[in-house]
């Protein structure tokens, strides 16, 4: 197989992945901020924190405001925003167009329309909802013609690393984040400080009797909900929901199943020695973390530790695969 047909398939499932997280997550925060009295809503700033685009969000403009508007047409719309859903989905059809042969010819198809969809249907408020929900459904449609239609070749494997790397980043990002204004801790967190830099609508002081509601969102983030409920059946808590999206081993996103379909896709490519032992180290770091302890502290540093792992892998992914 080509190096370059790898590393196109890899990110076209990457920056698929990447759009259906994006959408899902604006869609979380409307219905959260609508659960929320007004004078406890922290706003739409945390999005940005979770996608790492701060830095390029106000790099126009300093005093730029992260209310609603701006953030969602950031998030969605913006072409100079590389993880918009818009670039995302562009880049998506780019990296698969000058390798169509390697999927299925409706899978192109899929791409390429619900791209042309996005570009010419980039919403105003009240058809943002209708919009995300095509953008989440076609995603997971792409995703659905995939697994019943490609045969289990090297470039399929490809194809799921991409999108068990992408997902199980996304997760943390969500967690640390979501969980800055939730959970107890010895000091601020970098992100929380920011936060509360950037909006005067944060104040997470007053937001515990909310508690349960937004680790809820949380949860619907990851489309986690109700499989939360089945499995955990106990009132939605800090510590149970970090524990089910960080070590649980039969949810699809939870970060521990992500890493286990990363080693069984890596098993199977030649070379991958390296790679399994890095796997390896992360799924023990995981496991051996006592999440019920990371709630008091230390949960943001973990997160970090897994990020670069994380990072890492790409690296390594990157360097063993695509520079040849």
């Amino acid at each position: 197989m080509l190096s370059r047909v790898a590393q196109n398939i890899y990110w076209m499932s990457r920056y698929l992945e990447r759009a259906e997280d994006t959408a899902r997550l604006i869609n979380v925060n409307a219905n959260l901020l609508l659960d929320l009295p007004r004078n406890t809503t922290f706003g739409w700033l945390p999005l940005i924190f979770i996608v790492s685009a701060e830095d390029l969000f106000f790099e126009k403009d300093s005093h730029r405001l992260a209310d609603e508007n701006n953030v969602v047409t950031f998030l969605i719309s913006d072409r100079d925003h590389p993880g918009s859903i818009l670039s995302s989905l562009a880049a998506a059809r780019e990296n698969l167009r000058t390798t169509r042969d390697a999927v299925p010819q409706e899978a192109w198809e899929q791409i390429n329309g619900l791209y042309i969809y996005a570009r010419d249907h980039v919403p105003n408020r009240r058809g943002r909802f209708e919009f995300l929900r095509r953008v989440i459904h076609g995603a997971q449609q792409i995703n659905g013609l995939l697994s019943g239609a490609m045969s289990r070749t090297d470039a399929y494997g490809f194809l799921r690393m991409g999108r068990y790397l992408e997902r199980a980043d996304m997760t943390t990002r969500i967690l640390d984040v979501r969980s800055a204004n939730l959970l107890p801790r010895a000091g601020q967190t970098q992100i929380q400080t920011q936060m509360q830099t950037q909006s005067a609508d944060l104040q997470p002081e007053e937001q515990d009797p909310f508690e349960s509601i937004q680790w809820m969102s949380v949860l619907k983030s990851l489309t986690a909900y109700q499989m939360y409920r089945q499995q955990v059946r106990l009132r939605v808590g800090g510590p149970d929901v970090l524990k089910f999206l960080l070590q649980n081993e039969s949810f699809p996103r939870a970060v521990s199943f992500c890493l286990q379909q990363l080693e069984i896709c890596v098993s199977e490519l030649p070379g991958h020695s390296t790679l399994l032992a890095g796997i390896s180290a992360l799924k023990q770091r995981l496991g051996d973390a006592a999440v019920p302890e990371l709630t008091h502290e230390g949960l943001h540093e973990f997160i970090d530790e897994l990020q670069v792992g994380f990072g890492e892998l790409h690296s390594r992914i990157a360097t063993t695969y695509f520079m040849h």
